[in-house]
Order: structure tokens, then sequence, then C-alpha cells
């Protein structure tokens, strides 16, 4: 059963109509305004890859995909969690140079997805992959792409206050950066979302880097697949949602995994097995260029912006029978 939390005195901020009017201005907006600022292109993506393909994102090691058999094509085949390691392997296949990128729409079924105002089975997303140089594999790099993509989130928020005058979403354009152990440092006695609920109300907009590290008393603030992400070089963008009075992901991204990153990852994971899949094959033989990238949730962006407490307000999904009650209640309309 999901949980759900429905702030006192929230109303829904627009009609139902004027709704899909402002999803569809949040999404054709912050698409060219992302582009504009990674020089990025739109690509087609799979809604499913070969089962034994190594492409599906793991996520954290216990999410069961959705997997069905193809019988004409003679494979298993898997519903994607994301599309991490396969836009690696479209940059090289579309023959993308260094400095150029592309972006998706990426549509997911998380069938293990714990329920709550901002946790849905369906997951929309952008997910955009560049190629770097082996000098862009740095943290102030990293901290570049992250300004440029808070630069587009602001623009976009800036034009929606325009085009709807009723919203007054706030975002913090100046980003505060800070490694998971000096979170874990800052606040020693919270648990880990405590501690981003903190440091966000307290600086509005976080990039909280360093996520799939252990931390120096042997835990992790939050797991992360060995075999994309570089965990010294990656991170979760978090913004203060006012409405929900909490911090609000809206993007999980890093500088990828090069072959001593991932040999090393593998190794640390127990994940050894992996090595023999045809991606991680051509990865640690240096066959793949090097890169960055991440999702950025439109529905969570949507969201935030529009001002929503519960993520079935912006997308359709399914949903317990309780979360459809208690939304009644508070004349929430569920897509």
């Amino acid at each position: 059963m999901s949980r759900i939390i429905i702030p006192e005195g929230y109303r829904t901020p627009l009609s139902v109509y004027e709704m899909q009017r402002a999803i569809e201005f949040i999404k054709s907006n912050f698409q060219t305004n992302l582009c504009n600022a990674l020089n990025l292109r739109r690509v087609s993506a799979p809604l499913f890859v070969a089962e034994d393909s190594g492409l599906n994102d793991n996520l954290n090691g216990f999410e069961r995909p959705v997997s069905f058999d193809i019988p004409d094509v003679g494979v298993n085949a898997q519903v994607v969690h994301s599309l991490a390691k396969w836009k690696r392997l479209a940059l090289k296949r579309y023959e993308f140079n260094v400095g150029k990128g592309l972006v998706t729409d990426m549509n997911a079924v998380r069938r293990d997805e714990e329920l709550d105002n901002i946790h849905s089975v369906y997951v929309d997303q952008w997910d955009w992959e560049k190629v770097i140089s082996a000098e862009d594999r740095t943290v102030d790099y990293l901290k570049r792409l992250v300004r440029d993509i808070t630069g587009a989130v602001c623009e976009t928020n800036d034009a929606l206050g325009v085009a709807f005058p009723s919203l007054h979403t706030h975002i913090t354009r100046d980003v505060f950066f800070i490694t998971t152990q000096e979170l874990a440092d800052l606040y020693p006695d919270k648990t880990p979302k405590e501690r981003e609920d903190a440091v966000c109300r307290e600086h509005g907009t976080v990039f909280l880097m360093q996520i799939g590290k252990t931390l120096r008393d042997g835990t992790k603030h939050d797991g992360r697949a060995p075999d994309y992400d570089d965990w010294s070089l990656n991170g979760d963008l978090l913004i203060w949602n006012d409405i929900l009075k909490r911090a609000f992901e809206i993007s999980s991204m890093g500088i990828r995994v090069d072959p001593a990153a991932l040999d090393a990852q593998l190794t640390a994971a127990g994940c050894n097995d992996r090595r023999a899949l045809p991606f991680h094959k051509m990865l640690l033989n240096n066959e793949l260029p090097l890169t960055a990238g991440g999702g950025i949730g439109q529905s969570r962006l949507c969201m935030l912006m529009i001002g929503t407490c519960h993520i079935g307000e912006v997308q359709s999904s399914l949903w317990d029978e309780k979360t459809h009650e208690e939304c009644e209640k508070a004349d929430i309309l569920l897509l």
C-alpha cells in the first residue's frame, strides 16, 4: 500500500485542462533549454532491451524488471529501468563526437517501487548523455554540468510563471555542493533522508555528490549501480519542495565509469559476474566513449514547477484504493 501525505489546506493549483497545458509547456520548453545548455540532440530510445545484453539499469540491485519473451526474435526482453547504459552505446553507434550528446524520452516500469507522493510504478524522464574527454573527468566539470542543468530548470520555471501567472514556484539558481560524507559529518544524528531535507531547507538547491561510496562508518548514503556512474564523480540534484516541505530529487547524474573505475566498482559491489556481459566487455576493453549523463524526471519537474502534492496529478499510473480515497476526499484528481 502506498504512503500518501496531503498538506493541510492543499488545493490543486490548476484546473484539469490548464494542468495539461502547463505540463505540455514545461516538457516542451525544458527540453529545448536543456539541449541548448548541454549541446544535445534528441534521439529515439527503446522501451525494452534484451535480457542478456547487460544494458538494463540494475538500480539498487534488488528491483525486478518486467520480463517477457519475444518468440520471433528468440530472446527474453526486459522493460528498461533506465537507459544509463544504452545511451553510452548509442553515442558510439551514432558517431557522436566529444562535446556533443543525446537526449531522449525515457519511459520505464519499476514494479517494486515503494509508492508515495513522489514515486510511481511508471517513470518518465529526460535521459541525456554526452561524449567528454579524459580531461573532463573532474569534479569541476561535473559542477559545470550541474549549473547548466539548474539554469535550464530556472529558465523554464521563469517562463512558466509568465505563461501561468497563478503559479509562483521559487527555485534557487545558486547550487550548494556537498559530498555524502560531508553531509553525514554535518548531521551525524540524522538519517540520510533527514540530512537531505535539512540541507535543502537551508540552501534551496543542492547537489549531493559521491552517491554509492561507502562512508567512514561503513554505511552508504544511498545505493547506486556500479557500472554506470563513477561513485567519485556523481550525485543527485535536490531542490527544496515548499509544498511537501522536503528535499525533492529531480535528477541523478554523473560522469560515467572509465575502465579503471568500472573494474574497481564491480569488485567492490561483488558484481564481477557482469564482466562477461557484452556492454561491460566493451567498456573494460576501452571500446566505448567517455561520457557524462543522467536522468531528469519529467513528472517530478512538473510537480515542482506547478506545485502539486502528488505525482498522480501530472502523470497517469495505477494507485491503491487508499490513495484514491484520500485524494478524492481532498478533491485531488489522479490522472
